[in-house]
C-alpha cells in the first residue's frame, strides 16, 4: 500500500511539472490534435500501478487463506459396514467450520443427516470422530462438535449480515470435491433471496454470490474481506451440480441465533405468522388498485388458527372473484421496511422468538394501518393436525 501512495504522488508530481513545463493554457486545456493528454498517459505509468494493485489484491487473498483455512474443516460421512476391518465406508463429504474454544462446528444439516459416522480432517492434519450436537432441517444448519486440546482449536469469527451490501467482495472457503481447503472469489450478486429448506419450509434473507460453489463446498463459511464469517454456503442453482455462478448462503446473524439455540437447546424453534404471500406485479396492482410503487408482502390467504388471523388480517378469499377488491399489504415490522415475501421470512428468523409481540405496518384500502400481532410457534402451527 505504501508503494502505491509513492507510485500516486509520482505521477501527481510529474504531471504538475509537465503542465508548469508547458504552459497555463495547456495545464488548463490538455489537447494536442484533438486528443485529451496527460502525464498519466504514459503506459508505464498505468503498468506500475495496476501491478501494485494486483499484488495488494493477492496479498490480502493471501492472508486471509492463512488466516481462516485453519478454522474450516473436511467433513467425511460414513456409512456402517459389515466388516470389522472397515467398518465405516465413506459415502459423502462437505465442510464446515469451528465457532467456538469448545470444539463446535457449524456445517450443512444435509451434510451430516442420517450419518453413522461424523469424520472430521483439520488444517494442520488432525483426523477425529465428531458428535452430532443439533440439527436444524429448517435452515439446513447443523452443530457438530469435536474433542481436541484448545490449543489446536482456531475458532472463526461473525459478521454482521445486515451490514453486506451488493457487490461487496467475498471469498468462499471449503472442499469441492473432494479437493480439500479450496479458497474462491466473487462478489454479493444479491441479498435477501429465499431457498427452499429440507421441509415445507423456506429459507429467507439468504445472500446469493457468484464465488464459485461446488459439491463440498456445502457448510464451508463465505468471508469478507475481513476474514469473518457472513454466511455458511448451503445451495447451488445448476442443472449438472456444478458451478453456474449462482450460489446461496445462510445469513451469518441467522447462522449464529440458530447455532446457538442447537447447543443450548438441541432445536430451534422459529416464529410464525400464518399467510400466504401473492405476488405484487402489474395485475396485482390492477387488481386490488394499489399504488404502483408499493412495495411489500400482499397477503393472499390467511391460514385459520394462526396470529393473522387472530389479529385480523384481511384475507382475500376467492381471490379470482372480480367483486374482491381488497387485499392487506404487510410493508413493515415493527418499522422496519419488509419488499418481499423473503424479508419478511428472514427478518422474523432472525430478529423474532415465539410469544413476542410485533407491530404489522399494513397498507389496506388507501390506509396505513399499525396492527399489533402475537407470534406462535412454527412447531405448534405444524403440530395441530396431529
Amino acid at each position: 500500500m505504501r508503494r502505491l501512495k509513492q507510485t500516486i504522488a509520482y505521477v501527481i508530481g510529474a504531471s504538475l511539472l509537465t503542465a508548469l513545463g508547458f504552459g497555463l493554457a495547456f495545464a488548463l486545456v490538455p489537447q494536442i490534435n484533438g486528443n485529451v493528454v496527460s502525464a498519466t498517459d504514459n503506459p508505464q505509468d498505468f503498468e506500475i500501478i495496476g501491478s501494485d494493485l494486483l499484488l495488494e489484491q493477492e496479498r490480502v487473498f493471501a492472508d486471509i487463506y492463512q488466516n481462516v483455512a485453519p478454522s474450516v474443516v473436511s467433513i467425511t460421512i460414513g456409512a456402517r459396514t459389515n466388516s470389522e476391518q472397515l467398518p465405516f465406508f465413506p459415502v459423502s463429504g462437505g465442510s464446515g467450520f469451528i465457532i467456538d474454544n469448545q470444539g463446535h462446528i457449524v456445517t450443512n444439516y444435509h451434510v451430516v443427516a442420517n450419518a453413522d459416522r461424523v469424520e472430521v480432517s483439520l488444517f494442520d492434519g488432525t483426523i477425529t470422530e465428531a458428535d452430532v450436537i443439533g440439527e436444524d432441517p429448517d435452515s439446513d444448519i447443523a452443530v457438530i462438535k469435536i474433542n481436541i486440546s484448545q490449543d489446536r482449536i482456531r475458532p472463526i469469527t461473525f459478521a454482521d449480515s445486515n451490514n453486506l451490501r451488493v457487490g461487496q467482495t467475498v471469498l468462499a472457503l471449503g472442499n469441492p470435491f473432494n479437493r480439500d481447503w479450496t479458497l474462491t472469489s466473487g462478489i454479493i450478486s444479491a441479498l435477501n433471496r429465499s431457498i427452499v429448506g429440507l421441509n415445507q419450509f423456506s429459507i429467507g434473507g439468504v445472500i446469493q454470490t457468484d464465488a464459485a460453489i461446488n459439491p463440498g463446498n456445502s457448510g464451508g463459511p463465505l468471508v469478507n474481506l475481513s476474514g469473518q464469517v457472513v454466511g455458511v454456503n448451503s445451495q447451488i442453482v445448476s442443472e449438472e451440480r456444478q458451478n453456474s455462478g449462482v450460489g446461496f448462503a445462510v445469513p451469518s446473524n441467522l447462522v449464529n441465533k440458530i447455532s446457538q439455540q442447537l447447543i443450548t437447546n438441541g432445536f430451534v424453534d422459529y416464529s410464525f405468522i400464518g399467510i400466504g404471500n401473492l405476488p405484487i406485479n402489474l395485475d396485482t396492482i390492477n387488481l386490488f388498485s394499489l399504488p404502483d410503487n408499493i412495495r411489500g408482502v400482499a397477503v393472499a390467504e390467511v391460514i385459520p388458527n394462526t396470529p393473522a388471523q387472530r389479529a385480523g388480517l384481511n384475507n382475500p378469499a376467492g381471490l379470482n372473484n372480480p367483486a374482491n377488491r381488497s387485499v392487506d399489504v404487510v410493508t413493515a415490522i415493527n418499522g422496519v421496511p419488509i419488499d418481499s415475501f423473503e424479508e419478511m421470512i428472514g427478518y422474523l428468523a432472525i430478529n423474532t422468538v415465539p410469544g413476542d409481540t410485533v407491530t404489522l405496518t399494513v397498507y389496506r384500502s388507501g390506509q396505513i394501518l399499525q396492527i399489533p400481532l402475537t407470534l406462535m410457534s412454527r412447531a405448534e402451527y405444524s403440530n395441530q393436525g396431529e
